[in-house]
């Protein structure tokens, strides 16, 4: 009898975060993409994972939590078996602590280049535990040699090194991540991002910047601005500092406090999330920004309601094609807004489309996070699309 033919691992590894998706809506239930579907079987492409798992522009993370979709992202983005395929460590955070993952999620820059996993509190869910595994971390010397570097209150990991990152609250756990950060470089970053610690669907496309960049996350309260982040910025000798969001998350009162430590810049536009994350993705200051407003790159579209999915899918962003989070609201009908921004920076071609650039799309979630039919919005607004030569100037021949 013949050996199966090997497939794609990415689709291997994604399958397992499709399959813990809930019910296909008929009432019964989906089964993730299945490998060696015949021709003959009834629903075949179906079976392979088309469209639920991927269109031609755009590839589902289909968890139905965010535990299985960082387990499914961190095997995504480190797929060997080999060292140079395996991460150096990986950071492990609490399932229900959003402000420890936007901020750890510049573990996964270098020098360190830590992917997340979650905890339940104090257990190790299946799918984190498998993913540990398989990822088999090598190590990494700038975290003091651990291969899982604990953040906050979270599983013990045996037979593993570890490393301990803990504070009191979100502010002083995010100081001791950036002191760990800037000891692994051998330096502190010149670029602070702060965002407010309670608006977490504003301060969630700081995650997959500091993934790319390892620029630290901060935290403040809405009009407070806390001694633990106000020392970690004063380490860092008057820095840019890049604030998120509008005055209802971070007030006028703390940006004023914040100009005393550094130089400081807004980004926001109203306080709605999805036009917040759209206003960061445009954003460029020098080096810092992703500047996307041209055709040419990786998107990463996380649920509002789902903060922890943006920490699971920040290794996309800082790797394969890069690209910003946008934080969408679901349903079933695309918001106008981000209508207009896909369309703003799709992909054209006068002569062949070969010779263009090309918009991908990471969509996190199972269907009830972006149900497939705005997944297939999506993807034509990334498809890249022959653009009309206007020949009424040319001269006749």
């Amino acid at each position: 009898m013949p050996r199966p033919r090997a497939v794609p691992l990415l689709l291997c590894l994604l399958c397992l975060g499709l399959a813990a998706c809930g019910s296909s809506g008929d009432g019964g239930e989906r089964r993730g993409p299945q490998v060696g579907v015949r021709g003959e079987e009834p629903e075949a492409a179906g079976d392979l994972g088309f469209p639920a798992f991927a269109t031609k522009n755009t590839t589902r993370v289909g968890g139905a939590d965010p535990i299985a979709d960082a387990a499914a992202v961190a095997r995504a983005v480190f797929p060997g078996v080999e060292p140079a395929a395996r991460p150096k460590a990986v950071a492990l955070v609490d399932k229900d602590d959003w402000r420890a993952g936007v901020a750890a999620a510049a573990l996964m820059a270098e020098p360190i280049g830590a992917p997340a996993l979650l905890s339940d509190g104090s257990d190790l869910p299946p799918a984190t535990r498998d993913a540990l595994d398989a990822l088999s971390p090598t190590g990494a010397e700038e975290a003091g040699d651990a291969q899982v570097i604990r953040v906050g209150d979270v599983a013990e990991i045996d037979g593993r090194s570890t490393t301990d990152v803990e504070g009191d609250d979100a502010p002083e756990l995010a100081a001791r991540i950036d002191a760990l950060l800037s000891a692994a470089r051998g330096r502190t970053s010149d670029r602070i991002v702060v965002v407010g610690t309670e608006r977490p669907e504003i301060a969630l496309p700081a995650a997959g910047w500091a993934a790319k960049s390892g620029d630290p996350v901060l935290f403040t309260d809405r009009d407070r601005l806390p001694a633990a982040t106000r020392e970690a910025i004063e380490r860092h000798q008057q820095p840019k500092l890049y604030v998120l969001g509008d005055e209802q998350a971070v007030s006028s009162r703390v940006e004023r406090q914040l100009r005393r430590l550094g130089t400081v810049r807004r980004i926001e536009d109203g306080g709605d999330p999805l036009a917040s994350s759209i206003a960061f993705a445009r954003f460029v200051d020098g080096s810092f920004g992703w500047g996307v407003v041209d055709p040419g790159h990786g998107l990463v579209f996380v649920n509002g309601s789902r903060p922890l999915d943006a920490l699971a899918a920040a290794p996309l962003s800082a790797s394969g094609k890069y690209g910003p989070i946008l934080v969408h609201p679901g349903g079933a009908r695309l918001p106008r807004a981000l209508e207009s921004y896909l369309l703003d920076i799709q992909p054209g071609y006068r002569r062949d489309p070969v010779r263009g650039v090309y918009n991908h799309g990471w969509v996190i979630g199972d269907e009830a996070a972006l149900p497939i039919a705005t997944q297939s919005r999506i993807d034509a607004l990334l498809e890249i699309t022959q653009v009309e030569t206007d020949t009424s100037t040319q001269p006749s021949s």
